[in-house]
């Protein structure tokens, strides 16, 4: 009887540990942007579909995090955009759990597009880690509880941009990674997720970059051997988040404002278009396995879904790509007009896209794609989404809509 107890508390333990459900950072838990086991709805109207909608306390650019029964954004406000807030809502009714203010006390000039909150929050599911332009690193429990503070102006005083910094940190295991790249005091760090202490800390190169790290995996590896991915304008670096140890790197210039994406240990990194690099156990620089130069991306960062990986230019055209040959014979308008921010996300094989203006437009992926369904939000949409528990979460600039059946 002991024993069966005990099989089935590991059981049990086992399915509460599992973030399935959950959405804990940009582009979601594996930083793919990619779920296939939630029934999101692919159209809504004014009343059907919207489960509700919250208004917010200031600007972001932030997308939202689902831990739980719990949705966590940022947002700042004020003359000078120095009040920097994290809000918990409740995931069914859109309800205020809590909110938390603080002073930024590094740089908040942006340029007018962006704002303080432009990164996106993260989680380990026990905690909420909060990241602004400012260069302030906010780490909350889940009920709203100040864990630590760590103000990075006053360690690397002159790092930070006239444009503002937008790149969003990643939690993997007990590390908290974040990018901190531009045109003077450039690097990145792993920090400490209990104490927000450095682990690690690496000199990057001297220039704007506005992409943010993402993970790279290999089937049935643990989380220890999973990689974190650093691009900038110099090539991309995998690095291991515990000790900030180098594996390999990939010389040639990339991107600085879409970032990569790992699927399958393959990844697509924008580079001279788009570029497929598989890495190699033991080998100093990744293997590259096709270059399409037409299928660079615009703003929004890459999404491979199924056997296609399609990019959205700056002509509003979606293009996309056999992952396994790069032959690019996808291509689709998309409907309305204006450019896009926000990077694509996608459920059950379907990619839910959002034009700046706050067109939302759904689209049928595969070899053929085709638009289902559109509808416009009438406000400035810039933030990347989030799906969890069957629900798709987007923020504007005043409101946080739950898109749900």
């Amino acid at each position: 009887m002991s024993r069966l107890c005990l099989m089935l508390s590991v059981v049990l333990a086992a399915g509460t540990s599992l973030p399935a459900a959950d959405w804990r950072q940009f582009r979601g838990n594996d930083a793919t942007g990619v779920v296939d086991d939630q029934a999101v709805p692919t159209s809504w109207t004014e009343t059907e579909n919207r489960a509700w909608a919250a208004e917010l306390p200031g600007r972001g650019l932030s997308g939202p995090i689902i831990v739980g029964k719990k949705v966590f954004l940022t947002a700042s406000s004020g003359f000078s955009s120095d009040r920097l807030h994290i809000l918990c809502l409740d995931a069914d009714t859109g309800a205020r759990l809590w909110h938390r203010q603080f002073t930024a006390m590094g740089r908040t000039m942006c340029h007018n597009k962006m704002c303080v909150a432009t990164p996106t929050p993260c989680s380990d599911g026990k905690r909420v880690f909060a990241f602004f332009s400012s260069n302030d690193v906010i780490c909350l429990d889940l009920e709203g509880n100040l864990q630590w503070l760590r103000a990075l102006t006053l360690d690397y005083p002159n790092a930070s941009n006239s444009l503002g910094m937008s790149s969003s940190p990643l939690v993997l295991g007990s590390t908290l990674v974040l990018q901190v790249e531009n045109d003077s005091e450039s690097f990145a760090c792993g920090l400490d997720v209990d104490t927000g202490l450095n682990r690690w800390k690496h000199d990057r190169p001297v220039a704007a970059n506005w992409t943010s790290p993402s993970i790279f995996s290999k089937a049935g590896s643990s989380d220890d051997d999973q990689l974190v991915l650093l691009q900038s304008s110099r090539g991309l670096t995998a690095i291991r988040p515990y000790s900030g140890t180098t594996v390999w790197n990939y010389g040639t210039g990339c991107s600085t404002i879409p970032s990569s994406v790992a699927v399958k240990e393959t990844v697509y990194v924008p580079s001279n278009g788009l570029t497929a690099l598989t890495p190699e156990e033991g080998a100093s620089a990744p293997k590259v396995k096709w270059n399409v130069g037409r299928l660079g991306p615009g703003t929004p960062s890459p999404i491979v879904v199924g056997d296609y990986v399609y990019v959205v230019n700056n002509a509003g055209v979606l293009n996309g790509a056999n992952i396994q040959t790069g032959d690019a014979t996808i291509q689709l308008r998309l409907p309305g007009s204006g450019a896009f921010s926000s990077t694509p996300i996608a459920a059950n094989g379907n990619i839910y896209l959002f034009r700046e203006g706050g067109m939302a437009i759904v689209v049928q992926g595969g070899d053929k794609p085709k638009v289902e369904s559109s509808f416009d939000l009438k406000e400035t949409i810039l933030c990347t989404p989030a799906i969890a528990d069957g629900g798709l979460y987007v923020r504007s600039d005043k409101h946080l809509w739950k898109i749900a059946k």
